[in-house]
């Protein structure tokens, strides 16, 4: 019972805190004066991807690498084939290639990047470095692009922004911005210690409840906004939000990962000076598994091949998103026996 109401907690304050810490700070931006393209590009992506990277900081602390490391690949998939394809069920989604070439590309090569560094196993402070320095670049080349007349990328930017339309006055957007802040912490407190239960309750490892628990309750705030937009008809205002998150997801959190906590995903993982938590149904080799490998490679072809093949992801499309999605669940929790397939 008290497994369930960690758990619980944890998925309600990482979803009321980011969705306030991005409704304070989009409201304390537009007193200052910025820019709706630059709320978009950098606030909306950082905040939603903030309980992601509380989350993993938080397990990191705790020594617990599986379900930071767990964290980061989970919501990568869940962004694309739970959050993207319920998204698509609601409402059909318009992809202009054009709009999609820069942001799409970059995330394709950050999540590329994330598969080499598991692959050697570096996580270290000069490769955590070399992360935020390309997330910053991404970042001012993408201002720069946009300003000059990359209209169609512009302006998706700048409907992510418009989805968080608040009047509120200076005092309450601080307010909801710092209590935004206070609520992902301790709700990411909460579910790490949720889920360490969870994994001596199931028999699983702790990646398996990074990337399915951790991952699905850190998505929320993406999961929730991508189908609001998606009822309102701005359904393609999801599909930048998940771009921009994913690509915070990677560079940003791992990067900041990386060089506060580096860590290793090599035997049970583990922590620079840090104790791990004793989870009894630890995997042997790696955290990572082929299965997750092979979940990131086909969530990224299926976003590439439905928006930039057909110009949109239709619900059918969306669907087997959800089924790829529920499949790898399926696979990481062993209810689903495929010889070859499974860690």
């Amino acid at each position: 019972m008290m497994m369930a109401l960690l758990i619980l907690a944890g998925f309600v304050l990482l979803f009321a805190g980011g969705e306030g810490l991005v409704r304070g700070s989009v409201g304390i931006a537009r007193r200052f004066g910025m820019s709706e393209l630059m709320i978009g590009l950098t606030l909306v992506g950082f905040g939603t991807s903030l309980p992601e990277m509380v989350t993993s900081i938080q397990a990191l602390s705790e020594g617990s690498v599986g379900m930071a490391v767990g964290n980061v690949i989970g919501s990568i998939v869940a962004n694309i084939l739970l959050v993207l394809g319920a998204a698509a069920l609601v409402a059909p989604i318009l992809c202009s290639p054009r709009a999609l070439a820069r942001d799409g590309l970059v995330m394709l090569l950050a999540v590329m990047l994330f598969a080499a560094l598991l692959w050697v196993d570096l996580f270290t402070r000069p490769v955590g470095l070399v992360m935020l320095g390309l997330l910053l670049t991404y970042l001012i080349v993408s201002v720069v692009l946009d300003r000059r007349g990359n209209g169609a990328a512009a302006e998706l930017h700048q409907a992510e922004a418009e989805e968080f339309a608040a009047d509120d006055p200076l005092w309450l957007a601080a307010l909801l911005a710092f209590g935004g802040i206070a609520a992902v912490v301790i709700g990411a407190r909460f579910l790490i210690a949720g889920g360490s239960d969870a994994a001596r309750l199931l028999g699983v490892s702790e990646t398996v409840i990074g990337i399915s628990i951790i991952a699905i309750g850190t998505s929320l705030p993406e999961l929730v906004t991508s189908l609001v937009a998606a009822r309102k008809g701005k359904a393609d205002v999801a599909l930048g939000n998940i771009l921009g998150s994913n690509i915070f997801n990677v560079l940003g959190i791992i990067g900041i990962s990386s060089i506060f906590l580096p860590f290793s995903v090599a035997g049970a993982g583990s922590v620079a000076g840090i104790t791990p938590l004793e989870v009894t149904a630890m995997q042997t080799g790696s955290l990572v598994t082929w299965t997750d490998m092979g979940a990131l490679a086909l969530a990224v072809f299926l976003l590439g091949i439905f928006a930039y093949t057909g110009r949109k992801l239709a619900r059918w499309e969306g669907a087997v998103m959800l089924t790829s999605y529920l499949v790898y669940l399926g696979l990481r929790f062993d209810l689903i026996s495929a010889i070859g397939l499974g860690g």
